[in-house]
């Protein structure tokens, strides 16, 4: 079957789906009051109705699925999902991207299940800047889940910081230290402006082009981008076994590179993750037959999807926090 491309030329292989809003942890620039179930809320979608998603999608062209939330493995049928995902013709690679919360647990089934790539949150490596960024004092357990992942068989991990001026823009050199034998890929990404975050993206954002100036004069230098990347532009070191990556959505061209589509716990596809509205898919879901009615209508509906977001002038969609849309 023809791949899925948009007008603009760009063709897309990477779903990233949210299997829930909820997350248990408070950090300042998505939940900073804590998760509240919307009122009238759904359920997320089941593990048949995704199993239906992802066949779809795979039908398409797509072999990447990032599992998001809020937080995934707060869903209790985290491994079944990740084990029917990765059971169907297509997918090569099924990631998960996590607080770290449950991962010393988690780490060996996740695994066995078929996940093969991860992404963990740790947006300090001081114990009382975590604590102060993420509302919770776990930084101790997500390390030991990195290490379980390791001993799990996972040979390389991310880790996601979200750049904030003032707070972990200042661990760059711990940070540095931590990746110089251990393979993982350090990821800052700029804060985003959200419905919720003005005040503190005001007074904390940061260009990711000050870290990038920093590790070009410190003998680093970028890595050409391979097929089925994320956004990030990563950069390497003779001297590290690990890499840095930047996100950067306020630099320019962010969006010519764009592979992926996202689709909400509800089953509502976004073209952007500042879009302003989703479009739902849910009802195409329910029956493995209703396949080629669910293709038909994503392959209508990229027609939509716009050259780039408008973050630059001050619009960001509907998005108010990034855990209903796993950011």
């Amino acid at each position: 079957m023809q791949g899925l491309a948009d007008s603009h030329g760009r063709r897309f292989r990477y779903l990233r789906l949210s299997v829930t809003d909820a997350c248990n942890f408070r950090c300042v620039y998505c939940l900073p009051n804590g998760y509240r179930k919307p009122a009238g809320a759904q359920a997320p979608l089941g593990v048949s109705e995704i199993r239906n998603l992802v066949s779809g999608f795979a039908a398409m062209g797509f072999w990447k699925v990032r599992l998001t939330g809020g937080e995934p493995t707060l869903r209790r049928d985290i491994v079944e999902i990740a084990h029917e995902i990765s059971s169907i013709p297509g997918i090569r690679k099924v990631a998960l991207t996590t607080n770290g919360y449950r991962l010393a647990q988690l780490a060996g089934p996740l695994r066995a299940a078929g996940v093969n790539a991860l992404n963990v949150s740790i947006d300090s490596l001081n114990a009382e800047r975590f604590r102060k960024i993420t509302g919770q004092n776990r930084l101790h357990d997500v390390l030991k889940g990195i290490d379980a992942a390791f001993s799990s068989g996972f040979s390389a991990i991310k880790v996601n910081a979200v750049l904030m001026k003032g707070h972990n823009d200042l661990d760059l050199d711990s940070y540095l230290e931590w990746i110089r034998r251990a393979p993982i890929s350090v990821r800052f990404i700029e804060l985003m402006r959200t419905g919720d975050n003005r005040k503190l993206f005001e007074g904390r954002h940061l260009s990711a082009g000050t870290i990038q100036l920093k590790l070009l004069a410190s003998g680093w230098s970028m890595r050409h981008r391979s097929e089925g990347d994320g956004p990030a532009v990563e950069f390497e070191h003779p001297e590290y076994v690990g890499r840095i990556g930047l996100i950067a959505p306020y630099s320019r061209d962010f969006c010519r590179s764009c592979n992926r589509l996202r689709v909400s716990s509800q089953g509502d596809l976004r073209l952007c993750l500042f879009g302003e509205e989703g479009h739902p898919l849910r009802h195409l879901l329910r029956f493995e037959h209703q396949r080629d009615e669910l293709i038909a209508a994503v392959r209508e509906l990229i027609g939509e999807k716009a050259a780039a977001h408008y973050l630059h002038d001050g619009k960001y969609g509907n998005t108010q926090d990034f855990a209903a849309i796993g950011g």
